[in-house]
């Protein structure tokens, strides 16, 4: 008998389509707490604003591609168990939530592009909670790939949105021309606590997940899910890298107009090797998780089946990113 595929080509796509979602609604979240979280001088205060409502409208995006992901997906979930799409999404839980959460975060961002404060609270309410819904379940051990997925989109999507609606935006308003250094600096060192922290949390629960579906270090070099990830290691190490070139040498150059738009360059180059990492992570957790070592004298193994998977955030309902 010929073995199946390793994956279905529509997987990753889905996937990276699910990771971008989720990296856009939380780089919202982690742009307008962080990166603006000061508004010191008021002749600012129009750039702000406008980098606020800019910042809402990617959060909009992203809930709106996790919104139709989740809705493509119920027709099969719901078959899967045996019920309608209809009884899948009012009688279980973690369906309804799913949904509710990403309409709560729609209209916090819908608010949000009108810079009401009350928008951003829902809007974090359903990004973040809604991310980490499982914990309403008691599912605790589920929680780790949620919690490495929100991180990564913490730190990645929030660049995103500082070089979009930050940077880029900043270096074309004429108003703040000779301002434009001081408000770089302030955004990027409100963005670097975050990034730190959302960092080493990446780490810590990439290994704990990586962990997991490895069972034994010898899958990382004889199994197609090892190989990939070693790739993908491999790149998530120069992302590091430029962060941390970013981190100690471009970030203390800041203050002048020079130095924004060198930051700006050295942050799209971080940018594009995480959306190499998007990519081979998309494709990673598309791919079978290694089997299990038998112990000696044990039965035949069960065919390994798909990676995984946990209530992913943002209608990603596929394994999530390891």
């Amino acid at each position: 008998m010929l073995a199946g595929p390793l994956l279905e080509w529509t997987d990753p796509p889905k996937e990276f389509i699910g990771f971008v979602a989720q990296f856009f609604a939380a780089g919202a979240i982690g742009f307008r707490y962080f990166a603006l979280r000061s508004r010191r001088i008021e002749t600012d205060r129009p750039f702000y604003d406008d980098a606020e409502r800019r910042g809402a409208i990617v959060g909009i995006i992203g809930v709106l591609l996790g919104l139709l992901l989740a809705w493509l997906d119920l027709p099969g979930l719901a078959a899967r168990r045996h019920l309608s799409a209809g009884a899948m999404l009012t009688g279980d839980p973690q369906t309804a939530m799913e949904f509710g959460f990403l309409v709560l975060a729609l209209i916090g961002f819908v608010l949000g592009t009108a810079r009401l404060g009350i928008g951003w609270v829902l809007a974090a309410i359903g990004v973040v909670v809604g991310s980490l819904r499982a914990v309403f379940t008691g599912k605790w051990a589920s929680l780790v790939n949620p919690i490495h997925v929100l991180a990564a989109g913490l730190w990645i999507g929030t660049l995103f949105v500082l070089v979009l609606a930050g940077l880029t935006a900043l270096l074309k308003h004429e108003p703040t021309r000779e301002r434009r250094g001081a408000i770089a600096a302030d955004m990027v060192n409100g963005f670097s606590p975050l990034a730190l922290t959302m960092g080493c949390i990446v780490v810590l629960f990439g290994l704990i997940t990586a962990w997991r579906h490895l069972h034994v270090i010898s899958n990382l070099w004889s199994t197609p899910y090892g190989i990939t990830l070693i790739v993908k290691l491999c790149f998530v190490a120069a992302v590091f890298g430029l962060g941390a070139w970013n981190w100690r040498r471009q970030r203390p150059t800041l203050g002048t107009e020079g130095g924004a738009v060198s930051i700006r360059h050295s942050s799209i180059r971080e940018l594009t090797v995480a959306c190499i990492v998007l990519i081979i992570t998309s494709v990673l957790v598309s791919l079978p998780a290694p089997r299990r070592p038998r112990p000696p004298g044990a039965g035949p193994t069960p065919s390994a089946g798909a990676t995984p998977g946990v209530a992913a955030p943002l209608g990603a309902r596929a394994a999530p990113a390891q």
